[in-house]
């Protein structure tokens, strides 16, 4: 089990993967997701997309809730690791919730997908109910949350998407409320690396750092949530790596919720 591949689920596995994953969540206590859903729709007036660091955290909060709120999620890819980074294994939960013909979407995201190999007849017909998801995730996972690492890279989105289909409601009107939710269900340690890396002079997406740091892509292909999921997981590794375990920890210490865009 514990290799490269990546396992695909859809509704005949998804019991026993998650019964797989909660046999080994004492063993591989850190965690990566990765989420991909039909692009962003809205926007802060008069701010360019490329621009939206520019935002306080609430600014940025609020354009993400009502993305979020609107859209619906289409994969959420989790990586699982040993303590060394040595043993891991990746999970693609495949959803059926977004139908490409009806559902508000960014069609250049959608089409991009689509390249990628997001087949969306395939999760319309067979993809997993996300309320199912979310009451096996809370039953397997959430519970043992606080024991978890969690790593993310350019975090808020799929943090709340998770959020969104964990509580099955739109997200809390204030930041706060938000984080308050994410703590709870995933616990104290819970990092972006888009903010991290910076403390090792890089920036950029998760492709471009991963390139810095020479990092190539096992298996899958980028902007497939299973795949991302395992490549945030090498690049944490490959992060704590390049310093002391002394120095590290200062780092994590320095950088917990410390989301992009959020904080």
């Amino acid at each position: 089990m514990l290799s490269s591949e990546i396992i695909n689920v859809w509704p005949h596995n998804l019991m026993s993967e998650f019964i797989r994953i909660n046999n080994c969540v004492s063993l591989f206590p850190y965690v990566s997701i990765d989420t991909e859903f039909p692009g962003t729709v809205y926007h802060q007036i008069n701010i360019p997309k490329h621009s939206m660091e520019s935002l306080s955290p609430a600014e940025f909060y609020a354009v993400m809730k009502r993305n979020v709120d609107a859209l619906k999620l289409i994969q959420l890819g989790l990586t699982l690791s040993s303590s060394d980074g040595r043993s891991h294994c990746s999970w693609e939960f495949n959803f059926r919730d977004f139908d490409s013909d009806r559902d508000l979407q960014n069609p250049e995201s959608v089409s991009f997908l689509k390249r990628q190999g997001i087949d969306f007849l395939k999760n319309k017909q067979q993809g997993i109910e996300s309320w199912v998801f979310a009451l096996l995730f809370r039953r397997y996972i959430a519970w043992q949350g606080k024991e978890l690492k969690w790593a993310t890279f350019h975090g808020p989105y799929d943090l709340g998407f998770l959020i969104k289909i964990l509580t099955g409601m739109e997200l809390p009107e204030s930041l706060d409320g938000f984080m308050m939710l994410v703590r709870g269900f995933l616990g104290d340690e819970v990092y972006d690396l888009k903010k991290v890396v910076r403390d090792f002079g890089l920036g950029g997406g998760l492709e471009g750092v991963a390139r810095s740091l020479n990092l190539e892509r096992v298996t899958g292909r980028r902007h497939k949530a299973g795949s991302d999921s395992l490549m945030i997981m090498r690049m944490f590794f490959e992060l704590k790596r390049k310093c002391s375990e002394e120095e590290m920890n200062r780092i994590l210490q320095r950088f917990k919720y410390r989301l992009y865009g959020l904080s």
